[in-house]
């Protein structure tokens, strides 16, 4: 059985040529309807699937047309990869859309937008503010309670 190692360097290796074939090997049109990037790869312990997440930039329609490509040219890849890669077997491949930019910049979207909230109703961080006085009281308390002691 591989060690760990040897399969996150497979991992780097399938991400490098997948990324290379999307950019110069696979002619399918609807894999550039939206802008591609291989995020990660998850290759199983026993290196017999691979679950390989993209990022796909642009409108809803063009990300669905973009994955329907990239299924379609699964085959295509698969084989790419056994060629260049020399494994005993080669790994069954999943293309998984990676969401977690977007969920990323929602939350900061949100953030930003509950700042400027804030700030257009002249609120401050008293709540916090509080809190890390009263954290700085306990600290002082919990202190002098170790001197009496002694």
């Amino acid at each position: 059985m591989p060690n760990n190692r040897r399969v996150e360097r497979v991992a780097s290796l399938i991400k490098r040529e997948i990324s290379q074939m999307m950019m110069l090997d696979i002619k399918d049109d609807r894999v550039g309807a939206g802008m591609v990037s291989v995020t990660d790869v998850d290759v199983s312990g026993d290196l017999q699937h691979a679950k390989v997440f993209v990022s796909i930039y642009g409108t809803p329609e063009a990300k669905a047309e973009t994955m329907e490509g990239l299924h379609a040219a699964t085959g295509f890849v698969r084989s790419e990869l056994g060629q260049r890669l020399r494994l005993r077997r080669t790994p069954e491949i999943i293309f998984k859309e990676d969401v977690g930019m977007e969920r990323g910049t929602n939350v900061l979207n949100l953030i930003n937008q509950l700042s400027q909230e804030r700030a257009a109703k002249g609120l401050t961080d008293e709540f916090f503010e509080d809190d890390a006085g009263s954290s700085e009281a306990a600290t002082r308390d919990e202190s002098t309670l170790g001197d009496e002691e002694e």
